[in-house]
């Protein structure tokens, strides 16, 4: 089995155990309704897979139940591990909504004139609709107004920049 992060989606990464019978907590990296079809992951990165017995969230907080899992030391050993599906089984996304793993390494370039900013290196949660971060410090709000074509298949963000925005992160 393959474990090269392109074959593969990470869901959540497993936290510690919670209660007696096994179940462990989870940071959730997808939709809550991601984890009412979720029926086997693999856990990485040991490779094993999992066939997940229930998954809810507590208080916003993701639980999860792997069979076989039935004690707290069983879910404490599991701590850590990325919870991951076949790329195949990621979610169906609505018009507009993007992955963030689609959205790295995509190019970033101004609408006037065409000039590249750099490449997408993360995202980060803002609040409503995230920053992108660019080679170089550059944040640019991932808004509609201001990332006027997002093109993942083509690796590629056009934005059209409020004035001053480029001027704040020159050095």
């Amino acid at each position: 089995m393959s474990s090269g992060s392109a074959d593969w989606v990470t869901v959540a990464v497993l936290g510690r155990a919670r209660g007696i019978r096994g179940e462990v907590t989870a940071i959730s990296f997808s939709k809550p309704e991601r984890y009412e079809s979720l029926r086997e992951v693999f856990l990485f990165p040991e490779g094993s897979r999992r066939e997940v017995e229930s998954a809810w969230f507590h208080d916003n907080r993701l639980i999860l139940k792997f069979r076989g899992v039935d004690t707290m030391s069983d879910a404490e050993r599991l701590a850590g591990c990325e919870v991951r599906v076949p790329l195949g089984e990621r979610i169906r996304l609505e018009p507009g909504e993007y992955f963030e793993s689609d959205l790295i390494g995509c190019e970033v370039v101004e609408r006037d004139g065409g000039a590249s900013l750099g490449r997408v290196t993360a995202l980060q949660d803002a609040g409503g609709s995230g920053v992108l971060e660019v080679e170089g410090g550059l944040l640019i709000p991932f808004a509609r107004a201001i990332c006027v074509a997002i093109e993942p298949e083509a690796r590629r963000i056009v934005v059209d920049l409020p004035e001053g925005l480029k001027e704040l992160y020159q050095t």
